[in-house]
C-alpha cells in the first residue's frame, strides 16, 4: 500500500517517516511540506540518512492521488481543514493528526479553535483511539487521531466510565509533557536556556484538549464528567506523565481497579496496566507505542489516583496513527510498531 505524508517537517511527520520507512506492508511514496521544498528529508533530519532520502515537495492533490491510497496529514490545527476535503474528494483515505476532526460538535470546535470550514465531515470522522473505537476504524476513510494528552487520560478512565464507576465529580488532571509536544515552530519560550532547569504550568484550566477529554469520557458514561486540566512543561524532549484524581461511585481497592482495567486491556498489545505498588515512568515507554497505567487509592480523601505515561510522539501521535493504519489495512495491529524503549 502506498502512503504519503502531508506536513513532513514537523516532529509528528518526521516520526511517521521513521516508522513507515521500516513498515513491511507499506511504501512511503511522497513527502509534502510547505517549507524546505526540494530538500531531502534526511538533509533536515540526519538521523533519517539512508532510511528516508525523499525530497520535500509542494502540496499537489494530483501528485498525491496518483501515487498514494492513504495520506497522513500531520499539519497544525486549522491547516488540515485546507487539505483534508480535497484528499477525500480525490479518493484517498486520510489519517489526520490535528484536532480539526476530533470534536463532532462544530460549536465546541469553534469555541476552542477557529471557524470550521468542513463541518459536513465531522460525522464522517472516526476518533482513532483503537482500544475504544476499534470496530469503526477499518471501514473509515477519515480518522481523527486523538490528542496526546487525551490519550493519556481517556484510556485509563473509560473502563470505569463504562461501568458507571466514575462519579459525576470533576476529574482533575495534571500532566507533564516534554517540549516536543509544542511542535517544531520557533518559539522563544522553548529555547534551551528558557526551559532547562525550570518547570511551569501553562494554559491552566483553558487548554484546548479539555473538551476532547470531556466529550469522549461522557460518551462512555451515564454521568457528566467535567475535566479540570492543568498541563506542565518539563525540560525533556518527549514523554507525557499524567496524574488523574477522581472519585468512584463505589469504594474500590487497588486490586479491584487493577482487575477492572486488566479485563478491558489484558489482551491489548499497547496498554500495560501495572500491578498495585508499581507506577509508570516515561523512561520505560519513550520510543514505544505503549501506555503504562498505575493505580493508587487514598482513603483519607476518598479519591482514586491513576498515573499514566506515554510517548507523546508515538502513542500520542505518530505511533497511534500507524496503529490506525494497520487496522484500516486489516493487518496485525502491531505491524511496524514492535518497538522497545531506549534506556538509559
Amino acid at each position: 500500500m502506498e502512503v504519503t505524508i502531508v506536513g513532513a517537517a514537523g516532529y509528528a511527520g518526521v516520526e511517521l517517516s521513521r516508522l513507515l520507512a521500516s513498515h513491511p506492508r507499506v511504501t512511503l511514496s511522497g513527502l509534502y511540506e510547505a517549507r524546505f521544498i526540494g530538500k531531502l528529508q534526511s538533509e533536515l533530519f540526519p538521523h533519517l540518512r539512508g532510511l528516508v532520502d525523499l525530497p520535500l515537495r509542494a502540496f499537489s492533490i494530483e501528485d498525491i492521488s496518483r501515487e498514494a491510497k492513504i495520506a497522513f496529514c500531520a499539519l497544525p490545527h486549522g491547516k488540515s481543514l485546507e487539505v483534508v476535503p480535497a484528499l477525500l474528494d480525490a479518493g484517498l483515505k486520510v489519517i489526520d493528526l490535528s484536532a480539526d476532526f476530533r470534536l463532532p460538535d462544530v460549536n465546541v470546535y469553534e469555541a476552542w479553535y477557529q471557524k470550521h470550514t468542513a463541518p459536513e465531515l465531522l460525522e464522517r470522522a472516526v476518533y482513532g483511539l483503537p482500544e475504544i473505537f476499534r470496530p469503526q476504524i477499518p471501514g473509515a476513510d477519515l480518522i481523527a487521531n486523538p490528542g496526546c494528552y487525551p490519550t493519556s487520560v481517556l484510556l485509563p478512565l473509560i473502563p470505569l466510565a463504562r461501568r458507571g464507576l466514575l462519579a459525576d465529580d470533576p476529574v482533575i488532571v495534571n500532566s507533564l509533557s516534554g517540549t516536543s509536544g509544542a511542535g517544531r515552530n520557533a518559539n522563544p519560550e522553548l529555547l534551551f536556556s528558557e526551559v532547562s532547569g525550570g518547570l511551569k504550568a501553562y494554559s491552566v484550566g483553558v487548554h484546548r484538549h479539555a473538551p476532547e477529554m470531556e466529550h469522549y469520557l461522557n460518551q462512555s458514561s451515564r454521568y457528566s464528567h467535567p475535566v479540570l486540566f492543568v498541563p506542565h512543561l518539563v525540560p525533556a524532549p518527549r514523554g507525557i506523565l499524567s496524574t488523574l484524581y477522581f472519585r468512584t461511585t463505589e469504594t474500590k481497592q487497588e486490586d479491584e481497579l487493577f482487575r477492572i482495567l486488566s479485563e478491558d486491556y489484558g489482551n491489548e498489545p499497547f496498554v500495560r496496566v501495572l500491578p498495585p505498588g508499581s507506577l509508570p515512568n516515561t523512561r520505560n515507554i519513550n520510543g514505544t507505542n505503549v501506555i503504562e497505567i498505575g493505580i493508587k487509592t487514598n482513603e483519607s480523601t476518598g479519591k482514586t489516583i491513576f498515573v499514566s505515561a506515554i510517548d507523546n510522539l508515538l502513542k500520542g501521535a505518530s505511533g497511534q496513527a500507524i496503529q490506525n493504519l494497520n487496522l484500516m489495512l486489516g493487518i496485525p495491529e502491531t505491524t511496524g510498531l514492535e518497538l522497545s524503549a531506549v534506556f538509559p
